[in-house]
């Protein structure tokens, strides 16, 4: 383990920044962006130093840490203020940096006629700043502040144009949403630190291999609920398509950089926990395979071309949660595609505010069509990024994906079975969801009245379009060659032993078969879309009409947690109303009688007064006379 004093950089930076840029106020509105943009390119830039300054140390000294200061010290427990930078945390360093760098400078042009565009480019660095703190924290406490500074940068952008009801609403869903995931790292937290006296990650390793299966079983499942939470899993899912509401490079980075990827962190930092508990593992890939699928589906349904890719987002991490599910030959190939999903959905997305900027902000695909013809850029780089997330080969997601699948078929027996076969049915959707949305958008005759006027968008947002097409196309080859990333991730998630897992299938095999559903998924989408579409959506089926409400997972929400949660808050206002208050209306309602029944004494008369007196005196000295006896 190496000592650095250069990692506080990478949170201090855009941290100052953007409190600089919230304090300074309207003087900054000029070139506050300016300023934000670069912070975030300096930090990408110290990222590169530490990465390039990582690879040339061996062994153990390859990760580096940063004591801060003594932050908590009470008894026995003592966490320190203290930063980690491992084969893990630069994998998401630079990936946050970079990708969001690139989403920065795409926003000063997609926010260029915004009044607030200061304020939106100081929240776009507290994002980053809060999310470099989650992945680089040495301990689950460190973690957890970043945690929750993800929750509030999240909150603050999603609901950036809070004057509209419906976007202050998704906030607060999404917001809310999480709060139920942050109880269980809360709890996870607390039951770490009875069971090992420690929750730094190098104490709680330690002392997983002498803790009791149901001790780690219950943090296992805390940690997993909690990641369900940030990253839109089963059953907390539902806050992901109503984020769609905030400006479209929020999206970005939230689907392709830092939130919804906090929760695979958190699974593959927590390695040692998930590896020594089977029960844990179990639930990780039940909730993996179903959200894979239930975002699939979901994407099939979707006019609103924000809330597509948001469905494909659900269902990709869900990949990428089923891969650690499957331990240590899994984290690796989550990473992997953690890291080609960031670079193809943040071009996606990208891609689709280029063309809401061309089409006044429209969302309904079925108003779109025959865009690529006068957006031949957009069209291009979103087609990259939809042949890499579809599989195609040579393309990113081809090497990724196809990963996670043969690992899932060779889980074993019938798991690895009903495993891989729906890690098969889900690329198979999601062959045709996608392909969907890019006949939809770019293909076909146009849709559009002649008030738009669609055209190619600003230099300043098609470049950073460009280059994240690039690592749609070549970031799957790099990252797999010579199972790059496998052997760079193995000292921290124990994947050194990779290769020599059993194979239920040969890789070419199950190539072929994650070939064959995608074709067929292409074709079935092409089949039904190359004709005309109508403008407003037809009644379809039972599933589709199920589908575009969301699986009923807000009827879910509303009759297991709003309506029993308003019927507990009732009957706990009647016990407040009667008794509580009851007893103090009583206590009132004494004292109001005792009043009102002394104050006949005070009468004004003096012979009344006497009296009194003299029966006073009189009893004064009875009382006298009989303690005396």
């Amino acid at each position: 383990m190496t000592t650095s004093t250069h990692l506080l950089y990478l949170i201090a930076l855009p941290l100052f920044s953007s409190a600089f840029l919230l304090l300074l106020g309207r003087i900054a509105d000029k070139w506050g962006h300016i300023l934000a943009t670069l912070i975030s390119a300096s930090t990408f830039g110290v990222g590169l130093v530490e990465f390039f300054a990582m690879r040339s140390r061996s062994g153990d000294a390859r990760a580096a840490t940063q004591r801060i200061f003594e932050w908590i010290s009470v008894g026995s427990f003592k966490v320190d203020a203290s930063l980690l930078l491992d084969q893990l945390s630069i994998c998401f360093v630079l990936l946050i940096t970079g990708v969001g760098t690139l989403i920065h400078i795409y926003s000063i042009a997609y926010m260029s006629h915004d009044r607030d565009r200061r304020r939106f480019f100081a929240y776009l660095n507290l994002f980053v700043a809060a999310m470099l703190l989650l992945v680089l924290g040495d301990s689950y406490l460190n973690l957890y502040v970043g945690w929750e500074g993800v929750g509030l940068a999240s909150y603050l952008l999603i609901g950036f144009w809070n004057e509209r009801p419906a976007y202050a609403t998704a906030a607060k869903k999404a917001f809310i949403a999480n709060r139920v995931g942050d109880i269980g790292l809360s709890l996870a937290i607390m039951i770490a630190f009875t069971q090992f006296g420690s929750v730094t990650f190098a104490g709680v390793k330690a002392g997983a291999p002498h803790a009791s299966a149901a001790a780690l079983t219950a943090i296992g499942a805390m940690l997993l609920l909690a990641a369900a939470g940030k990253s839109a899993q089963f059953p907390l899912q539902s806050w992901l398509g109503d984020a769609m509401a905030g400006p479209t490079p929020v999206s970005a980075l939230i689907h392709a950089a830092t939130m919804v990827t906090a929760g695979v962190y958190l699974i593959t930092r927590s390695s040692f926990i998930f590896d020594a508990s089977a029960t844990s593992r179990l639930l990780v890939v039940i909730v993996g395979a179903i959200t894979l699928l239930f975002g699939a589906i979901v994407g099939t349904a979707k006019d609103d071309i924000k809330k597509a890719l948001a469905a494909s987002t659900m269902s990709q991490i869900g990949y990428m949660i089923l891969a650690t599910g499957l331990g240590p030959v899994g984290y690796a190939f989550a990473i992997m595609h953690l890291l080609t999903h960031g670079f193809f959905k943040a071009s996606m997305f990208l891609g689709a505010g280029s063309v809401m900027h061309g089409m006044n902000d429209e969302v309904n695909m079925r108003k779109y069509g025959g865009l690529g013809k006068v957006m031949p850029i957009t069209a291009a780089t979103f087609g990259l990024g939809y042949l890499a997330i579809i599989g195609v080969p040579p393309f990113a997601g081809f090497y990724s994906k196809d990963k996670i699948i043969e690992t899932a078929f060779n889980a074993g027996g019938t798991r690895g079975v009903l495993l891989g076969g729906a890690a098969l049915l889900g690329a198979m959707i999601t062959a045709f969801y996608m392909t969907r949305v890019f006949v939809l958008t770019f293909s076909g005759e146009k849709r559009w009245d002649e008030k738009a006027h669609p055209h190619e968008s600003p230099s300043l947002m098609w470049i950073p379009m460009v280059v994240l097409s690039i690592g749609s196309v070549a970031s799957g080859f790099l990252l797999s060659k010579g199972s790059a990333l496998v052997h760079w991730l193995a000292p921290v998630v124990n994947s050194s032993n990779v290769e020599s897992g059993k194979e239920l299938m040969p890789p070419v095999v199950v190539s072929a078969l994650a070939l064959g559903v995608v074709i067929i998924g292409v074709f079935a989408a092409i089949v039904k879309y190359r004709k005309s579409v109508p403008l407003e959506a037809p009644t379809g089926s039972l599933l589709t009409r199920f589908a575009r409400r969301d699986l009923g997972q807000d009827d879910f929400n509303h009759n297991v947690l709003v309506r029993p949660g308003r019927a507990i808050t009732q009957a706990l206002l009647g016990i407040d109303h009667k008794f509580v208050d009851g007893i103090v209306r009583a206590v009132g309602w004494t004292l109001s009688y005792l009043s009102i029944s002394l104050k006949k004494v005070q009468n004004g008369y003096v012979r009344s007064y006497a009296l009194l007196m003299t029966a006073g005196a009189v009893a004064l000295l009875a009382a006298i006379w009989l303690v005396t006896l």
